[in-house]
């Protein structure tokens, strides 16, 4: 224990669990509320949960508590029940869900089920959330202006947004609003200050002095000081008397006696088994968010997380919501957030978060029944809208439609079907996603680049060509019954009439299933009585014992397998170096067919030229900054070792290449005044001096890549030419001088 607690910032970390404390109240008012609880609850689920968890998780710096996923599902549950919001039924029914919870965590740790969070994927779980997000958003969206809360699906919130539209009241709906916009703003500008406490303050402040409750104004209730009343979970404490209809007379008269209320709800035998998987879905989704949230901070600070300890935690942070009557605890993104942005390294945050709340309920209870309903729900909804993965949607959006396709799917799966739907819809997306995977692993024809070892993706190096009536093609994923046909159509595609050898470079096959085994089989006679040579090569040896037990010998024993694919050239009678023929097919997108970047294209592909002239401008402005220093112009450029930029060290084809976007970069920093023309003048003296000393230094180590280059130089000036017109007239007036 004493271990956790070394090396901590105590300043920072108490500091910041007094502010997540005074955060948390308004927050956790809001959620028990849509849990269908008392506002009250929502404290008492910031004092024993959160202790219990600060003192069992393996996470240095994860905050839980009372949060919106969580409440919106035990919500759901009771409207399908038809309980009214904090009724008597709900405040017996709620701890129950929550210790049903725990239950299942228990189960989860014996089953070692964390490991499943692995297959989930992030676009499912942002869209998931996302969901849950906008959902309880579209819930407390009447609440704004002086509404009730909706329940239910997008549909039915939207046509009780509609329905409710008779309650609207412009001095609610302008504190809502202005409470939202004000956070969200601050968030930006001030992101350190704890906006959502100020707000709270500013909205009792302003309905004490202007008593907003005489203009139609919603404010809270009275809340009771003191502890929470420990129960057992479907049982309530009632005062004898109090309820005649369902408390009996007793001699101890005005005492508080147990009551079993659990199956005195009506519906729930039938219900039951729904509530059982009901609260099954809130523990994965709880287990999946904070596992998955709880995991990342841990990478990021270069923590271990013990995934089993941790669903012993959830486990017991939830027994000890159920024994203070509060929903389901989950971890909570938002809060966890704070405590990072203010240095918090520990759990001493949430000891001290968690005492912090404890003063509040004991001492400030009667600030609450001033907080006006609308400005406590603009808190909310601005927790609410952080939680929205926006940013990854756009990401996604940008680098892969396809996982931006399953994003939007788990999304809307959850608007449409609710929390259980969207668990299970996110649950087939996930797995659809690896079979989606499996199935199209990457592929691609390769060749060789003249002058150069190895074998290339022709599509990803423009410079790549073919060997004469060769076939090579990679195949970068296990073959089996799904995918095997994608293996024969791709080979069979790239055949040309004069193919004499197909050659698959199968380093990412690690399995073969029967049905691939026999498919390879029949490829193999098929192309054999064509004429064509057909060998599976760079794989591990495993493979070989897989297609021997598979009924493959013959693949082995008329040497089908070869160890390299330069054996299997070898094999078929070409030898080093090979011939090459023109591509055969074009280049990516935004790749020119004779632009040849090397390395740079190979990483970058279509963003290659702006990203070597990113980098030259760049030097180019550290000499300009440099002034008349000739060490640090002769520094930056005679170097033997190569020309290193904040990318790393540039390869002798592609410092060539930068010399050019270099010198239009001086032309234009002279142009605009940034740097001076003697100096300009000096820095491509140099530049010459570079690019002499690499042209040989390539001719020495690839005379073919430096002819390469050469043919190559009037390409990049033509592409220069097309961006920089100006700058690319003086910059050959120069060159001219320097010749003379």
């Amino acid at each position: 224990m004493a271990k956790r607690f070394q090396g901590i910032n105590w300043k920072k970390d108490i500091f910041g669990g007094i502010v997540i404390g005074f955060v948390s109240i308004p927050i956790a008012m809001g959620y028990a509320q849509i849990a269908g609880l008392p506002p009250v609850y929502g404290l008492y689920g910031s004092l024993l949960p959160i202790l219990i968890f600060g003192l069992l998780t393996s996470s240095k710096q994860f905050i839980v508590g009372v949060d919106a996923m969580p409440a919106a599902m035990v919500g759901g549950i009771l409207a399908q029940l038809g309980i009214a919001s904090q009724s008597l039924e709900a405040r017996v029914l709620v701890p129950v869900t929550s210790l049903l919870v725990a239950i299942w965590f228990f189960i989860f740790y014996v089953f070692k089920a964390g490991r499943i969070v692995k297959y989930v994927s992030i676009p499912v779980m942002g869209g998931f959330i996302s969901g849950v997000g906008a959902t309880i958003i579209l819930m407390q969206i009447p609440k704004l202006f002086g509404g009730d809360p909706g329940t239910g699906e997008v549909v039915a919130l939207l046509n009780h947004i509609l329905d409710q539209r008779g309650s609207f009241h412009l001095l609610s709906f302008a504190l809502g609003i202005g409470t939202i916009v004000v956070i969200l703003l601050c968030k930006r500008w001030i992101p350190k200050v704890p906006m959502t406490v100020v707000m709270m303050l500013a909205g009792a402040l302003a309905q004490g002095l202007l008593h907003l409750d005489r203009y139609g104004v919603k404010v809270m209730g009275e809340v009771s000081p003191g502890l929470p009343r420990l129960v057992l979970p479907g049982f309530l404490w009632v005062k004898s008397g109090d309820f005649p209809a369902i408390t009996p007379e007793l001699p101890w008269r005005g005492g508080y006696v147990p009551r079993f209320f659990l199956f005195e709800i009506e519906g729930l035998l039938e219900f039951l088994p729904d509530l059982l998987l009901e609260t099954l879905g809130i523990a994965g989704v709880i287990m999946a968010q904070t596992l998955l949230a709880s995991g990342n901070y841990a990478r990021k600070y270069q923590d271990s997380l013990d995934h089993g300890r941790e669903l012993l935690a959830y486990g017991a942070m939830n027994v000890g919501g159920a024994i203070v009557g509060v929903c389901p605890i989950n971890g909570s993104v938002s809060r966890s957030g704070i405590a990072d942005s203010m240095g918090v390294r520990s759990q001493v945050a949430s000891f001290v978060a968690s005492a912090t709340m404890l003063l509040v309920i004991l001492f400030g209870t009667p600030i609450i029944k001033y907080l006006p309903v609308p400005v406590l729900t603009g808190i909310v909804m601005t927790a609410l809208i952080g939680i929205l993965e926006i940013k990854m949607a756009k990401k996604l959006w940008k680098v892969g439609k396809n996982e931006w396709l399953v994003f939007m799917l788990a999304f809307l799966g959850v608007l449409l079907f609710g929390t259980m739907g969207g668990i299970i819809i996110g649950v087939l997306l996930s797995f659809g996603e690896v079979a989606m995977r499996a199935v199209i692993p990457p592929t691609a024809y390769v060749g060789r680049i003249p002058g150069h070892g190895n074998f290339y993706s022709l599509k990803r190096n423009s410079d790549a060509r073919p060997i004469k009536h060769t076939l090579i093609y990679r195949f970068s994923g296990n073959l089996f019954f799904a995918n095997v046909d994608l293996f024969c159509d791709q080979i069979e595609a790239g055949i040309q009439k004069d193919t004499q050898q197909v050659v698959v470079d199968a380093r990412g096959i690690g399995s073969v299933d029967l049905t691939a085994t026999e498919r390879l089989l029949q490829l193999y006679q098929e192309l054999k009585a064509r004429g064509i040579y057909f060998y599976l090569t760079e794989h591990d040896g495993s493979l070989n014992d897989q297609l021997k037990k598979l009924g493959g010998e013959r693949l082995i024993r008329e040497g089908v397998v070869r160890r390299t694919i330069t054996l299997a050239l070898r094999d078929a009678g070409l030898e080093k170096p090979y011939e090459l023929e023109e591509r055969r097919e074009k280049p990516e997108k935004g790749i020119e067919a004779k632009e040849r970047l090397a390395e740079f294209e190979w990483v970058f592909g279509k963003e290659a030229e702006a990203k070597m002239e990113e980098l030259a401008q760049a030097m180019a402005e550290e000499l300009a900054a440099a002034g008349s220093k000739e060490e640090e112009v002769e520094a930056k450029l005679l170097d033997k070792e190569g020309v290193r930029t904040s990318w790393g060290l540039l390869g002798r084809f592609d410092e060539q290449e930068f010399w050019d976007f270099m010198e239009v970069n001086l032309e234009e920093l002279v142009r605009e005044g940034k740097m001076e023309p003697e100096l300009a003048a000096r820095v491509e003296r140099h530049i010459e001096k570079r690019r002499d000393f690499g042209e040989k230094k390539l001719e020495e180590l690839n005379p073919q890549a430096a002819k390469l280059l050469a043919s190559h130089g009037e390409v990049i000036r033509n592409y220069v030419k097309r961006t920089h017109p100006k700058e690319y007239e003086r910059y050959l007036e120069l060159r001219r001088k320097q010749r003379k």
